[in-house]
């Protein structure tokens, strides 16, 4: 499974589009700021939404067409499916 998935520093604030095959992996290393970069520097912790794919290459396009659209398409897009921001870490590590 790939999964194409949004971060951010808090409801409203900085974004991060992504994609991974490990999302428990990736969400870890977004909270704990072990990979120095954007979402260590603005402190982009927060799993909000993600959808995932069989296809490796699907997915990779999904998320270069997410990373192209407006902030408002993607805030859209996380309050569709999580409308109070909760972080969605702890429900995928289950």
């Amino acid at each position: 499974m790939y999964y194409v998935y949004i971060t951010a520093s808090r409801k409203h604030g900085t974004l991060y589009v992504g994609v991974t095959n490990d999302p428990i992996r990736r969400a870890y290393e977004h909270r704990t700021d072990a990979v120095k970069g954007f979402t260590s520097r603005y402190r982009i912790h927060l799993l909000v939404w993600f959808e995932y794919y069989d296809d490796p290459l699907t997915a990779i396009a999904r998320e270069k067409e997410i990373k192209k659209w407006r902030r408002e398409w993607k805030i859209n897009l996380t309050e569709n499916a999580n409308p109070e921001w909760v972080d969605l870490f702890e429900s995928l590590a289950r």
